[in-house]
């Protein structure tokens, strides 16, 4: 069952859209968007068809500036005040919750979990140096998520390659064959983007049902 949810936060109105688990739910995902796009995401739609029938309840998350119409993400500070604005809702049904985004919505999610008491966190596409610099590196807030972290990583990914993540950071990284920073595989791929996108769901998850 999709149901969809406002919810206002210091930040604006942010939209949720549930995609509740179809048998007992153990676990909420509450996953948001990039700066460069939406929940229409083929990585966040997979995850929200697919984690259900495995008692994960799905959260699709539509930060406030998005739901405003605009096309430009505002500053971290106000990504992560809508971020917090929205926890209690995903909080409610008294399972853990783990906190999840893509690109900029992954910098959110590690930026935040302690502080909102994140059972873990997927970071999908964590954007680790802008591209073409990776001397600007974001690595410190993937190091500082503080909770047990699963990154999924495009292995063409312009924002960071897979070999380019420091080893022995505390997390798990998955690489997705090929992928790019929205994880399109090229036709020219030993894998086609059906396989590409078993690659994410099979590896989240196996990861949430380690979680417990």
């Amino acid at each position: 069952m999709t149901t969809t949810e406002i919810v206002s936060t210091d930040a604006g109105d942010a939209r949720i859209t549930w995609h509740r688990a179809t048998k007992k739910a153990r676990l909420v995902l509450a996953v948001s968007h990039g700066a460069g796009g939406g929940i229409e995401a083929r990585d966040l739609q997979a995850l929200a068809h697919t984690l259900p029938g495995h008692g994960v309840t799905v959260a699709l998350v539509e930060q406030p500036w998005r739901v405003a119409g605009k096309k430009l993400a505002p500053a971290p500070r106000t990504l992560d005040m809508g971020w917090r604005g929205i926890w209690p809702a995903v909080a409610k049904p008294g399972l853990p919750v783990v906190s999840g985004g893509r690109s900029a919505g992954a910098r959110v999610a590690c930026r935040t979990a302690v502080e909102l008491g994140a059972a873990a966190v997927l970071a999908l596409s964590f954007p680790l140096h802008p591209p073409g610099k990776p001397e600007k590196s974001r690595a410190g807030e993937l190091l500082g998520a503080g909770v047990p972290t699963l990154v999924v990583q495009g292995g063409n990914d312009p924002f960071g390659k897979p070999d380019e993540f420091p080893a022995g950071g505390g997390y798990e990284l998955v690489e997705v064959p090929y992928g790019d920073h929205g994880f399109a595989v090229p036709k020219r791929a030993e894998i086609g983007q059906d396989e590409a996108v078993t690659v994410i769901t099979d590896a989240v998850l196996k990861w949430a049902q380690s979680l417990g």
